[in-house]
């Protein structure tokens, strides 16, 4: 039987499934809506399922939660504002590289979760888990990379988009486990609902606001397309939750690693929807990311 300490395995292989699909249905809604408002989409469109989630979630265990303090407000605002830049930066490179490319980029994160991690949250990171999370990383590099002439990490913009990208999940996944922690006297799945919550809400305000202000033809057309933006908005905010459990049970390196495989994922709707074949070098870069993950799990 599985401990609870290790449902963030199943947690993250959820979560990645989630985003995968997510990410691709924003992608659609960027020609109509624009960078921000496809950014919105998994805020305004995510926020009510979130209520829903925790409504469920505090009628099944029962509990109260106290008003939150002043550290669980610092690590959220963290998690949030960082969490938009990077969902806005993510989309910016989508615009200009192939999905699995992005998705590539994107999961260069993981070292620096963890470096942020170990620095301002003490999570634990041994050598043998810092080598696993580079073998499970260069795989993705080596996925991402393609031949002289082919769209690749040869140009510069969408690389330091994808890569700025990375290190805002990263600083956001950080925000986000830090609030999680600061929960206390609740179990880890009403602390990672509450944060979840609380988080779609100061980031729907956010940008509903600034579209009010500076924009209202985009969020006009936001509410007209609501039927595609209420799936992915629903989409986010499930791979959301399962995020923030994750985070609740274990440290960020740990997720961050082990959702390297959204790109086996990404690799997979490549093969059998656009029937991309895989080639020598993306099958290598595939075993690289399986084996570091797998070791990953290993010393734990």
């Amino acid at each position: 039987m599985i401990s609870i300490a290790s449902l963030w395995i199943p947690f993250v292989v959820l979560a990645s499934l989630g985003q995968v699909a997510r990410n691709a249905m924003q992608r659609e809604l960027t020609a109509s809506l624009g960078m921000v408002g496809a950014t919105h989409v998994r805020f305004l469109f995510g926020f009510p399922f979130a209520v829903l989630f925790f409504a469920v979630v505090m009628l099944a265990a029962r509990e109260s939660v106290a008003w939150p303090s002043l550290a669980f407000w610092l690590w959220l605002v963290v998690g949030t504002m960082t969490q938009i830049v990077a969902t806005g930066l993510m989309l910016a490179a989508m615009n200009e590289r192939s999905f699995v490319v992005t998705t590539a980029y994107i999961k260069t994160e993981p070292i620096q979760a963890a470096l942020f991690g170990f620095v301002f949250l003490g999570d634990h990171l041994t050598l043998w888990k810092l080598l696993a999370i580079v073998v499970a990383t260069a795989g993705v590099v080596i996925t991402a990379i393609r031949p002289a002439g082919d769209k690749g990490f040869g140009d510069l913009r969408p690389t330091v988009l994808g890569l700025a990208a990375a290190a805002g999940f990263a600083l956001s996944a950080v925000g986000y486990r830090g609030a999680i922690l600061n929960v206390p006297g609740v179990s880890f799945v009403t602390a990672a609902s509450f944060t979840l919550v609380l988080g779609l809400m100061l980031q729907t305000l956010l940008l509903t606001g600034y579209l009010l202000l500076r924009d209202r033809k985009t969020l006009v057309a936001l509410f007209r397309l609501w039927r595609p933006s209420m799936l992915a908005g629903f989409m986010g905010a499930a791979a959301s939750q399962f995020w923030f459990l994750a985070f609740a049970l274990t440290s960020v390196a740990n997720v961050r690693t082990l959702a390297l495989i959204e790109v086996l994922f990404a690799q997979g709707i490549a093969y059998y929807s656009l029937k991309q074949k895989i080639s020598a070098r993306e099958a290598l870069g595939i075993a690289l990311i399986v084996i570091g993950v797998g070791a990953l799990i290993a010393v734990q």
